[in-house]
């Protein structure tokens, strides 16, 4: 098992933590995200996407079945209550210790935070063109309906603006504004903060690219799938 930290200073009723993973080596992730499918889902062919589940059994990380996506309308308006199918990670990317280091990083939260032991893992780029701004969230300021929630930074080329902020209240101002650069991981509490990530716009005539890690605990299945598995 791979314990980066034991992030005890975490404050799981009101807090969220922005750290720089230095053990992740990025230029062996990046790659992983050249050949990522369309999100089929959305207008404008600028976001693409793979999603994965794992459960954490003792020092084991387990690859699921797969499964399907689904988010009510309370907390997705424009995908809301639609089953949405998406292609699982490269099993390359996968075995990669870099990728794993990311996910043990992510439930190293999860086991401080809540009693689940299954992680959900969003692979997802946005692009931006002169012609096309890249819209992260298109649902706008928003929750996922999930205990914990990371987001981890893998690439930003080409492009300005993707900052991403936190809101206690919705209709409120941010805790937190912050571009995330590369290497940097953000952790919150879904119930505790609203996120948002603004449009990206690309800066030379050459298409820009946004690409993450979002991190979920416990993953989003349809109401017949069940709730993600605990410990």
């Amino acid at each position: 098992m791979l314990n980066l930290s034991k992030p005890q200073e975490f404050n799981c009723l009101a807090s969220y933590v922005l750290e720089m993973v230095n053990a992740v080596k990025l230029e062996q992730l990046k790659p992983f995200f050249d050949f990522l499918p369309a999100d089929p889902y959305l207008a404008g062919n600028y976001r693409f996407r793979n999603l994965s589940h794992f459960q954490i059994a003792g020092d084991r990380l387990i690859k699921l079945p797969h499964r399907q996506l689904f988010q009510s309308k309370v907390y997705n308006p424009i995908l809301g209550d639609v089953v949405r199918e998406y292609p699982e990670l490269d099993d390359r990317l996968v075995a990669s210790v870099d990728f794993q280091k990311i996910v043990w990083e992510f439930f190293q939260f999860c086991q401080l935070c809540t009693n689940f032991n299954e992680v959900a893992v969003h692979q997802i780029r946005t692009t931006a063109s002169s012609q096309q701004l890249g819209n992260p969230a298109p649902e706008g300021i928003h929750r996922d309906g999930v205990e914990l929630v990371g987001i981890f930074s893998v690439n930003r080329t080409g492009i300005e603006g993707g900052e991403t902020h936190l809101y206690p209240e919705k209709d409120g101002r941010p805790a937190f504004s912050k571009i995330l650069n590369p290497g940097e991981f953000l952790v919150f509490r879904d119930s505790q903060y609203f996120h948002y990530t603004s449009p990206v716009k690309a800066t030379t005539s050459e298409l820009g690219v946004r690409d993450v890690f979002v991190l979920t605990c416990p993953g989003l299945f349809p109401p017949e799938q069940g709730a993600g598995s605990r410990e």
